[in-house]
């Protein structure tokens, strides 16, 4: 069973690169990289959904390589975000949903994230599409990360609200199409936040090794617990934050100082997140 109060991690966790940074060990096979991630890290945040429809065998085998109260969140699959069939998509929700069944059944889901493109603007055909898919989706811990700024209105968390749906908020470069940095919880049971790095010419250049490739200072790190995390922990139950600056283990590299600059806030506490 999934618990604590706030857990880091990061998004994603097979990545090769992350043996020459010195996270993995160098012989460590991508099958064992779960394993060892777990022993450092409550919950991390599954790529590979969002590439691919999850099917419940795969999550089981996961759940397996685990411990029993290890958490994830998980990304909803393309097809229902960014490359959409209007013919097709309740289909996949059905898919998807008896993909991650095995997540349901231990009660190691965290949250399921859909994440929205940048050019998903708040047009009425939007508006539309995205309240269909909350409906279908209903009874799921749904977390929506919006990318862009149109999003950005009170009406929207309002209906967020409403639906028990967490808003994400996203830590990004200054840029003035992108969704804005805020400290909104409008689901008291859960805040999600995710830091993609401030590498403004990686986004623009529409590299995703660029984009994502990015290093926080302790300083940037402590002046988010300052100005955001605990304002949000302060009206929410329990809290997931992950690090998707995964370029040369700057991601696992980033949390672990935030887990330990949390212990210092008195937000942790400090020990070891598998012995409670």
């Amino acid at each position: 069973m999934c618990k604590a109060r706030i857990q880091v991690g990061t998004s994603g966790y097979s990545y090769t690169e992350w043996r020459e940074a010195g996270f993995y060990p160098k012989d460590t096979k991508t099958p064992e990289m779960l394993s060892i991630y777990s022993s450092t890290f409550p919950i991390t945040e599954l790529n590979y959904t969002w590439y691919q429809m999850p099917k419940a065998a795969a999550m089981e085998r996961m759940i397996h390589n685990a411990p029993t109260d290890f958490c994830f969140a998980a990304k909803l699959t393309r097809t229902m975000t960014h490359e959409v069939n209007p013919d097709q998509w309740r289909s996949q929700v059905s898919q998807y949903r008896e993909g991650i069944s095995p997540l349901l059944q231990s009660r190691q889901l965290a949250a399921l994230l859909v994440q929205l493109p940048p050019g998903f603007d708040r047009t009425p055909k939007n508006r539309l599409y995205l309240a269909k898919l909350l409906d279908e989706l209903a009874g799921l811990p749904i977390a929506v990360e919006f990318r862009h700024i149109s999003w950005a209105t009170d009406s929207v968390f309002e209906e967020l609200q409403h639906r028990e749906v967490t808003l994400v908020a996203v830590d990004r470069p200054d840029l003035p199409w992108l969704f804005p940095r805020l400290d909104v919880v409008t689901n008291h049971d859960l805040f999600y936040i995710r830091f993609h790095g401030q590498n403004a010419k990686g986004w623009r250049s529409g590299n995703m090794q660029k984009q994502f490739d990015y290093d926080y200072s302790n300083d940037e790190l402590n002046q988010w617990i300052e100005d955001i995390i605990k304002k949000m922990a302060g009206q929410a139950r329990k809290g997931v934050i992950f690090f998707n600056n995964h370029v040369r283990g700057q991601a696992p590299k980033n949390a672990s100082t935030l887990i330990g600059q949390l212990i210092e806030h008195g937000m942790m506490e400090n020990k070891s997140w598998s012995d409670s």
